[in-house]
């Protein structure tokens, strides 16, 4: 048995060293193409990789003065801190509805939006309305914010003044002072925001599903319905499947942007309640109140559980279909 175990790890080794060195006689030929990635290799090292050392200010009490070696080492002070902070319950109440909500209606609108897109026949139109759907994409939401401010203002509000005049309503409504109203305003803006820049993927994949097999499903006496339903869809699965994993692994990032503009810089009292969120929160006590060993404990635990969320997701989507992040 021994003589055949060694013989076995030898060809073993062989393997991988046949291996490894096409891999780099593959890697020389495409030298070229290489080259081109070493931008992104360097962007992700400066602002991804190299930041990573300042995890460790969640376990020291930061001395902005005698910097991070004169800082006492504190181990979990400040994420027990958090823990037992009063506020905990609401902030993640707040982070997991909000990112749920999102997750529910702004990640399949522009699934739908790409398939109605697709089954419009006049080019010219297509192309207008695609261009048009993906500009909002390109206003800051600072923009966005004062928009949604003028258009539902108490006042002189186009929304307030339509509803009046359908009887909807008798008296104005403090749209952005409301909590009820929060969540699903907060909604919208996103949905209308992101819905047609997002939709590009899903049409560049539904480009590429082969003509033949809507011209075999047709001949079937397939509607356009059940061709969305039998082609369309399970085409572009994979694709859906990947940004679904993606958007899942964020989950713990409920918004900051369209969070902050939509209840004016976060001063807006009234809505904490219904706003307040783990990005929020951490700006508010990194920034604000300047407790930096407290705000990247709080944001270490974040990005925690967004790994967990991802690795969590990946592994139950290999396991239901063929694809997977890895």
């Amino acid at each position: 048995m021994k003589p055949n175990t060694d013989t076995n790890i030898n060809e073993n080794a062989a393997t991988v060293t046949l291996k490894r060195k096409s891999i780099f006689k593959q890697f020389i030929s495409q030298w070229d193409l290489q080259i081109m990635i070493i931008p992104a290799i360097i962007f992700i090292l400066i602002f991804s990789y190299i930041p990573m050392w300042g995890i460790s200010f969640a376990f020291v009490d930061y001395d902005l003065f005698g910097g991070l070696s004169k800082s006492p080492w504190v181990g979990l002070k400040y994420f027990k801190e958090f823990f037992r902070d009063p506020n905990f319950g609401i902030i993640m109440r707040n982070t997991i509805f909000i990112s749920v909500i999102k997750l529910a209606f702004v990640f399949p609108a522009p699934i739908l939006l790409a398939l109605m897109i697709n089954e419009v026949m006049f080019t010219k139109f297509k192309r207008i309305f695609q261009t048009i759907s993906y500009l909002p994409h390109f206003i800051s939401w600072v923009t966005v914010g004062a928009f949604a401010a003028a258009l539902m203002s108490v006042d002189s509000g186009n929304v307030n003044l339509l509803l009046m005049k359908l009887n909807l309503i008798k008296e104005p409504i403090n749209w952005l002072s409301t909590p009820e109203y929060f969540w699903g305003i907060l909604v919208v803006a996103n949905t209308w925001k992101s819905i047609g820049y997002n939709a590009i993927i899903y049409l560049a994949a539904i480009a590429g599903i082969n003509p033949e097999l809507y011209e075999a499903a047709s001949i079937d006496g397939a509607s356009r319905f059940k061709q969305i339903w039998l082609i369309t869809l399970p085409s572009i699965a994979p694709v859906i499947i990947m940004l679904l994993i993606l958007a899942i692994s964020h989950m713990m990032n409920a918004g900051f942007d369209d969070i902050m503009q939509l209840t004016n810089n976060g001063n807006n009292a009234i809505l904490l309640s219904v706003s307040e969120v783990l990005d929020t929160y951490t700006f508010k006590m990194g920034i604000r109140e300047q407790q930096f060993s407290y705000a990247t404990a709080v944001g270490l635990f974040r990005s925690v559980v967004n790994l967990g969320l991802l690795l969590s997701a990946n592994a139950i989507s290999r396991k239901l279909s063929d694809s997977s992040l890895w």
